[in-house]
């Protein structure tokens, strides 16, 4: 319920939830893949992203046996309006989180893992030292599994934290920027536009070799103009991959659905981004910024072999 999960949400007014259009609906999950993969989380006692935000790829990506692990629990220290997952009081942490998700990458056997959390303002690291420790675990029991991490802002911590991250090296640092400036005070509350483009930046000055990317959902209240602006500025981050999706209103209580941006625009702002000179684009209703990820990344070395060969 949203005064139990979502205090902050508790007291806002309803918003009326449009009815989805035919593209965006999906399917119920109900294949085995889907049991076996919701059965390893059940038995490492981990918690996904897919479950804990609504994701609408869950069946699709759970039967391939593909799954987003969130570490550091299961309560997020901010109240971003679009966000489903609970926010609270986080319980301590899990010393013994890193391994069991690296035995759930060997069990799996996932060839590309992607790894996000909540946010963990509550901690001097904001938890950069257990993302470390997670990606080091997963090295150790599945040496031949890429890494991504979709990290929070670090926004309460010193510079030492996003240098603990870099310094673990995942394949890919991914943080999302998840709107356009001009909605981050109703959006994103507590969080600082430049201060995430800035964040992405400077993973490239730790380790120019390391893969960016950021993403954002449309549907807001955004207009195209300020969507390509933020693609100017992710590029002037030098960031390599960009992802674009739908925003789905997870409950009454949550931000507005402003429309349905139609299959057609999508692919409009594809276009648009490759060219302005990202390496990897994927701009769909259901896409999400771990939706294909292993086939996205493999793409993404390609694309940049080829650059280099051009160069």
């Amino acid at each position: 319920m949203p005064d139990q999960r979502h205090p902050e949400k508790a007291h806002r007014p309803d918003q009326a939830q449009p009815k989805k259009p035919s593209w965006i609906r999906v399917k119920a999950p109900t294949s085995e893949g889907y049991k076996q993969t919701r059965d390893i989380m059940r038995e490492n006692r981990l918690s996904t992203v897919c479950e804990e935000a609504g994701c609408p790829n869950v069946g699709e990506c759970w039967s391939q046996g593909h799954a987003t692990m969130m570490i550091m629990g299961e309560i997020c220290t901010r109240g971003c309006t679009f966000c489903n997952v609970a926010t609270g009081k986080p319980n301590a942490l899990d010393v013994f989180e890193p391994g069991r998700v690296a035995h759930a990458v060997q069990k799996l056997g996932l060839k590309h893992v992607v790894i996000t959390s909540v946010d963990r303002d509550d901690l001097l690291d904001g938890g950069a030292e257990h993302f470390a420790q997670t990606i080091r675990a997963i090295r150790h029991r599945s040496p031949s599994s890429t890494i991504e991490v979709l990290t929070p802002d670090f926004l309460k911590s010193d510079s030492s934290a996003l240098e603990m991250v870099v310094e673990a090296r995942p394949d890919v640092f991914n943080h999302n920027l998840e709107t356009v400036p001009a909605l981050y005070p109703t959006v994103r509350p507590g969080a600082r536009y430049f201060h995430s483009l800035r964040l992405l930046q400077k993973v490239k000055e730790l380790d120019p070799g390391m893969f960016t990317k950021s993403g954002i959902m449309v549907g807001l209240g955004e207009d195209r103009s300020s969507v390509l602006q933020v693609m100017d500025d992710m590029r002037a981050a030098d960031i390599d991959f960009m992802t674009i999706g739908q925003y789905l209103q997870p409950t009454p209580k949550h931000h507005r659905v402003d429309r349905f941006v139609t299959p057609e625009e999508f692919a409009g702002y594809e276009k648009a981004a490759f060219g302005k000179g990202f390496l990897m684009v994927s701009a769909t209703p259901l896409t999400r910024s771990s939706y294909h990820a292993g086939d996205d990344f493999a793409r993404l070395r390609e694309a940049r072999m080829k650059k280099l060969g051009r160069a």
